[in-house]
């Protein structure tokens, strides 16, 4: 098998599809770097199953996928494809057929890889699987990359121990190991939960035996209470149907009384609607005369209001004339005042016109005396500054040197005040003594260190005494709850068999109780209680005394008669009557008596009498010939035989009451010693939680007093530390004021030298000075002078300004007040003459307005006579109605009382109908419910004793429901569950067995599968070994390597590469060169080749290291295995390239994506030699 062509397409640079053909076995894939030759042997690593991202060199698996360059963009999946020649069959299985086999590998965006074997979709296990000691696969020996030289030879023996099982084949097995493995730790797995699921079931059926027995006495006690509720039912059935009947009959009388007041109310009915009809007429009358009143009384307020309103109108029209009068006279008064006012104004401004035209003229001259001035003053500001830039540099150099020796005298003086301070605090430096203080501290710490040492002792020793009496307290505590868990169970066990035994006997029963208490009987015990067996003749005597065991002993029952009458219905026996003496027959006899095994305080006689016993069956035979008719012998294991019977019981151990009543004692008296017992260790808890409360005192006051300590010592060593640090400071201080006062005396020297200097400077800039005082002083008079002709100037601009604005204000608002003043004159005319149309308007209205009023008086005055007349008219109407409704009223309240009768009888009616529908409602639900019960109506009835009624059923229906809810929670399902439970149990027996025979069964396959490897790798390793010993020598020229077990066990022992180029005693193999690591992997990895040949081997720039002598043993070597191995190399060795068959060159012409160019050297050749 070799690999015939890799296809590519999005996988890293391979953008574009392409294909790479193997036609022979040396091909050798060439290119610069970084055009992407490692990604061919990255590609078939990753279809081989590879899963780790970083050891294709990436991050994610996504970063296989094209992820874009600057010309293209990225694509959505990465796929590969191995052709493989199968020609020889060495693929097992399914594909041995083959001629080619495809192993497809696509990864998309989201990660997800999707495996294929020719075009069929499989898992990745499945591509692993079919190369499984063929030697390839994605971390084999068959794909050595850049790197994995030294990796391989540094690595370790456990390691190296991998690539020689690929080589043995028997990585195969290993991973079926590793299948039995996890098939192992499943089935262990699964015994443990089944182990769990069968003891927990097993509590589960002893818990559902327990409720199964329960269940079926609540069935019992469900049916009596069934029965009972029925016969309640049918009795409430009863009462029912009678009060059903009675309720008919009144139902019937009610509606008899009922049909006669409503025919009583359809008589008045008649009588009102003859009346109402009467009514109508009557009432129409009165409308059509109240129609005529009210219309007469419209017209008359009518014409009121007409008269008032004009009467109104024409003193509002007189008001409205007054008052426009007045408007009128008032407006032309106004009129007047602004005609005088226009005079006055038009002669101020006739007298302000003059003045302004001359404030224009004085401004304007002032104006130009100003730019005069302005000029003046100008030239001298010119001579004044070329002066002062003639004068400035003495000026300047005089108050430089002025500052500066004031600056320096400044210095000086705050040098000197320095210096005296340094002097000052370098005395008190010296005056300083030694502080006692500190050797006060240091004493009281020294003190407080050894009360904190002694106090943490202590502590220390109350932590542990604490510490034990929490233990102590913890295990009491815990001895307490599992002796008080222990109490309940027992109690709880008590409870039960208790209850048992009360069942048993029958005492739980309340008829039983009640029946013996009407007879006046007094119950002391069970005979179980009062009666002691000889040790070994339990089963005899229970199968002589049998369920009298459980019989009730009882004092006062002579009269047995009496005691019989009314007996209850439940099984259960009596025993009258303490011992008495008795003369016994059983001495005439040779054999034992059955009485001699017994003792009890009650009489048995009449019980035990003729009863003897044997110690053996075989003795009870033999002397069964002896016995009388009336006679019997009975054995320890409870056979008891008579003359001509046999009598055995197989009772187990839960079932004898003798066992049960032993057991029963035991719990008493179990009960007793943990009751005890516990009490004890509750006060033993008291005291010890008791004790570690004081200690825990005790301790917090140590604590309290450690704190305390430990602050005096922290705040003493905190002054001492102080302190020594204060008097190390003022001797470095001491030392630094000496070297301060230093400086400053040669500061001071130094400063008194420059004052000097400046205040020779000062003279020479001063005598300057005065030369220029005589030309500065004339220069200040003459600005004297122009300044106050300047400000002459301006003032008088400024007064002939302010002048001709104010005029021109004051001509503006004249102008404007004329201006006003003319308006409001033409507006006051205007309303002049409106006042005096409305005056004329309004005179002619009132004119107009008195005409009427004498016509609308007498028309008033007639239509009262008229409403006069009408008014009689209505008051007879009304009369009319008033009678007639009177009638209508009476015949009303005898209807409305004839009414409240028929509500009453309707109440009452439907009072008894619903009290009858609700009696029917309880009587269907009663039916509802004995049919719900499978019970028929006329059966419960006949069956229901004379003289029981309701209350009794009642009360028998209550001690039915105590006696349950007694039982407790009841599982009804538990019977049920308990078979079911049972066969399921069975079934998980049957499953566990099968479990272990499997877990047996897989522990021997790893038996044999160890065995295997362990034969299988003892071979291959050593002819591995003797390859290395050989070709190591052949490559180097000399010397030796060769492979060293570290391990006994040929499982799982380690294998180490040993080395020592010719010439050389190395110790390890990591003190070999760069070059001698890469000959020496070569030689392991052909090595593994001469042993199990992979279908190919692919070397990436495995040469890099060696040198030319080397490469050319490395090329020969692999020329000659590749007469049976294929080999595709990456190199950039000249040497390596030679011994390929085919060059497939990888080229990056545009970036980011990589092309293959291939060139076969034999056909280049003859070209090149044609």
């Amino acid at each position: 098998m070799r690999l015939k062509s890799v296809k590519l397409s999005g996988f890293k640079s391979f953008v574009d599809p392409t294909v790479i053909n193997f036609p022979s076995n040396l091909g050798a894939v060439v290119g610069p770097n970084g055009c992407g030759k490692s990604n061919v042997i990255d590609a078939v690593r990753w279809v081989m199953g590879e899963s780790s991202a970083k050891n294709l060199r990436g991050e994610s698996m996504t970063d296989v996928i094209f992820n874009g360059s600057s010309a293209r963009k990225p694509v959505g999946q990465a796929s590969v494809e191995l052709v493989f020649d199968n020609q020889d069959r060495k693929l097992t299985g399914e594909y041995v057929n083959f001629n080619e086999v495809a192993v497809k590998r696509k990864v998309d965006r989201d990660g997800q890889s999707v495996y294929s074997l020719n075009g069929t979709n499989c898992r990745r296990k499945d591509i692993t699987d079919i190369f499984l000691g063929t030697g390839l696969g994605a971390r084999s020996y068959s794909i050595i990359e850049q790197g994995m030289v030294s990796r391989l030879i540094e690595s370790k023996p456990e390691e190296l121990r991998v690539y020689i099982e690929e080589a043995a084949g028997i990585s195969k097995y290993k991973e079926r190991r590793k299948e039995t493995e996890r098939r192992i730790k499943r089935t262990k797995e699964n015994l443990d939960r089944l182990s769990d699921i069968r003891d927990e079931l097993e509590r589960q059926l002893q818990h559902l035996k327990r409720q199964s027995v329960a269940a079926e006495k609540y069935g019992q006690l469900k049916q009596q209470e069934r029965e009972t509720a029925a016969n309640l039912n049918a009795i409430r059935w009863l009462s029912l149907d009678n009060e059903l009947k009675e309720n008919q009959k009144t139902i019937n009388k009610l509606q008899l009384e009922v049909e006669a007041f409503v025919a009583d109310q359809r008589k008045i009915d008649a009588d009102t609607e003859k009346h109402l009809s009467d009514n109508a007429e009557l009432t129409d009358e009165l409308s059509k005369v109240q129609a005529r009143f009210y219309s007469l009384g419209n017209d008359i307020a009518r014409i009121e209001q007409s008269i008032e309103h004009r009467t109104e109108r024409v003193q509002q029209l007189k008001l409205d004339l007054t008052e426009t009068e007045h408007t009128r006279r008032q407006t032309q008064e106004e009129l007047d005042i602004d005609l005088q006012k226009i005079t006055t104004l038009e002669g101020e401004l006739d007298a302000v016109s003059p003045k302004l035209e001359s404030a224009g003229i004085l401004e304007r001259d002032a104006a130009e005396l100003l730019s005069v001035v302005e000029k003046t003053n100008h030239d001298w500001q010119e001579e004044w500054e070329a002066f002062n830039k003639r004068a400035e540099a003495p000026r300047q150099t005089a108050e430089v040197e002025q500052s500066k020796i004031q600056q320096l005298e400044n210095s000086v003086g705050r040098a000197l005040q320095q210096k005296q301070n340094l002097e000052e605090e370098l005395c008190s430096l010296d005056d300083l003594a030694d502080n006692v203080h500190l050797r006060e501290w240091l004493d009281q710490s020294k003190i407080i260190e050894g009360s904190i040492t002694a106090a943490q002792e202590e502590s220390s020793k109350c932590n542990a005494e604490i510490e034990a009496s929490r233990i102590e307290a913890s295990e009491c505590s815990e001895k307490l709850n599992n002796i008080r868990s222990e109490l309940q169970i027992c109690e709880g066990k008590r409870s039960s068999l208790e209850e048992l035994k009360l069942a048993d006997s029958g005492q739980d029963s309340e008829q039983v109780n009640s029946w013996l208490e009407n007879r006046g009987v007094n119950k002391d015990a069970s005979l179980i209680d009062v009666l002691t067996i000889e040790p070994g003749w339990e089963l005899a005597a229970e199968a002589v005394l049998g369920d009298s065991l459980n019989a009730i002993c009882v004092q006062g029952s002579d009269n047995v008669e009496a005691m019989l009458a009314d007996l209850p219905k439940c099984s259960f026996s009596v025993i009258n009557g303490f011992k008495e003496s008795v003369v016994s027959s059983e001495v005439e006899t040779k054999l034992t008596p059955f009485s001699s095994k017994i003792e009890c305080s009650w009489d048995l006689y009449a019980k035990t009498t003729g009863v003897f016993v044997a110690d053996s069956l075989e003795e009870a035979v033999s002397q069964r010939k002896s016995l009388s008719l009336n006679e019997s012998i009975v054995t320890p294991e409870g056979v008891w035989l008579g003359a001509n019977w046999v009598q055995f019981k197989n009772k187990s151990t839960q079932d004898s009451i003798i066992d049960r009543q032993k057991s029963l004692d035991a719990l008493n008296h179990r009960i007793g010693e943990l009751g005890s017992t516990s009490e004890k260790l509750s006060k033993k808890e008291k005291d010890l939680r008791s004790a570690l409360a004081s200690k825990e005192g005790d301790r917090e006051e140590l604590q309290l007093s450690l704190a305390r300590n430990s602050n005096r010592l922290g705040d003493l060593k905190s002054k001492i530390s102080a302190q020594r640090a204060k008097e190390e400071e003022g001797r470095a201080r001491k030392q630094r004021i000496l070297s301060e006062i230093s400086s400053l005396e040669e500061l001071l020297a130094v400063e008194e030298k420059n004052i000097s200097d400046s205040r020779s400077n000062l003279e020479k800039a001063l005598d300057v000075m005065a030369d220029d005082a005589g030309v500065r002083e004339k220069l200040e008079q003459d600005r004297e002078l122009n300044q106050a002709k300047l400000r002459d100037c301006r003032e008088k601009v400024k007064e002939n300004k302010e002048l001709s604005h104010e005029l021109e204000l004051k001509h503006q608002s004249i102008k404007a007040q004329l201006h006003s003043t003319r308006e409001t004159m033409d507006r006051m005319a205007t309303q002049v003459e409106r006042s005096k149309e409305r005056v004329q308007l309004l005179e002619g209205q009132i004119d107009e307005s008195d005409e009427p009023m004498e016509k609308m008086r007498q028309e008033l005055e007639n239509l009262l006579e008229q409403r006069l007349g009408v008014d009689k008219e209505l008051g007879t109407a009304k009369g009319r109605v008033d009678e007639n409704e009177h009638i209508i009223r009476g015949l009303e309240r005898s209807r409305n009382e004839i009414n409240e009768r028929l509500n009453t009888s309707r109440e009452q009616l439907m009072q008894v109908r619903l009290t009858s529908e609700g009696a029917s409602v309880k009587r269907e639900g009663i039916l509802a419910q004995l049919k719900e019960l499978n019970f028929e109506l006329e059966r419960v009835l006949a069956a229901i004793p004379e003289g029981v009624d309701e209350e009794q059923c009642s009360l028998e229906l209550e001690r039915l429901g105590n006696r349950i809810q007694r039982l407790g929670p009841i599982n009804l399902a538990a019977i049920d569950e308990h078979k079911h439970q049972s066969e399921r149990k069975v079934f998980l027996d049957s499953q566990n067995d099968d479990l272990e025979k499997a877990l047996n069964t897989l522990q021997n396959a790893i038996r044999k599968i160890d065995k295997e490897t362990r034969e299988r790798f003892k071979e291959p390793c050593d002819k591995i070994n003797t390859g290395l010993q050989s070709l190591f020598p052949r490559i180097f020229g000399g010397g030796q390597a060769y492979l060293d077990m570290t391990g006994e066990d040929l499982l799982d022992t380690g294998v180490a590469i040993m080395a020592r180029p010719p010439g050389k005693r190395n110790s390890t193999i990591h003190l070999l060169s760069g070059g001698e690591k890469a000959m020496t992997a070569i030689a392991l990895v052909f090595s593994i080749f001469h042993l199990n040949p992979s279908p190919f081997c692919m070397l990436d720039e495995v040469d890099a290291p060696l040198d030319d002598a080397n490469v050319q043993r490395y090329a020969n070597l692999v020329k000659e295995m590749s007469q049976s191995v294929q080999f595709i190399f990456i190199t950039h060795n000249k040497i390596t390239m030679e011994m390929a068959n085919q060059l497939l060159g990888v080229t990056m012409h545009e970036a980011g994506v990589s092309r293959m160019v291939a060139v076969d050297i034999d056909e280049a050749a003859e070209l090149a030699a044609m």
